[in-house]
């Protein structure tokens, strides 16, 4: 199973990058994480459309889960065949009503307003926990 990465926006911080790349890096042998964007909200869905993905919103609406509990989500999918599985991280407008209804997921980093390079971050060392907790590694102190 492949997992995505997806901004609204170009990620412009050189430094928050390479950190996500990190994460991408190690994460290879657990489960790998590829990282993309679109320009804008409007090119967000026909891209997503030509994936084939299940797409779940980083949303403020969503639940807030732990990291054991996101490693779950990722093991079912992984489990039911999902093929791709889009994480997507939406501009500093966030998403509407009807991007909400057409995502599979919601999910909700924190109940803080994060800046969108510091989720970027987050994101992709949640995701790379999530597969350590799956494949049993000690990264995750339980």
């Amino acid at each position: 199973m492949q997992l995505v990465v997806m901004a609204v926006g170009k990620l412009r911080d050189a430094a928050i990058g390479k950190l996500c790349d990190e994460y991408v890096k190690r994460s290879r042998s657990f489960v790998p994480i590829e990282r993309t964007h679109v320009s804008d909200r409007a090119s967000l869905w026909s891209k997503l459309e030509r994936t084939s993905s299940k797409v779940v919103l980083l949303d403020e609406r969503g639940p807030q889960i732990d990291s054991p509990t996101l490693a779950e989500w990722i093991g079912e999918w992984r489990d039911a065949a999902e093929r791709r599985v889009t994480f997507v991280i939406g501009d500093a407008d966030g998403f509407t009503d009807a991007d909400r209804e057409r995502a599979d997921a919601l999910l909700s980093l924190s109940r803080l307003t994060l800046p969108h390079r510091i989720a970027h971050v987050v994101l992709c060392e949640q995701l790379y926990r999530a597969g350590t907790i799956l494949a049993g590694h000690p990264y995750h102190h339980a």
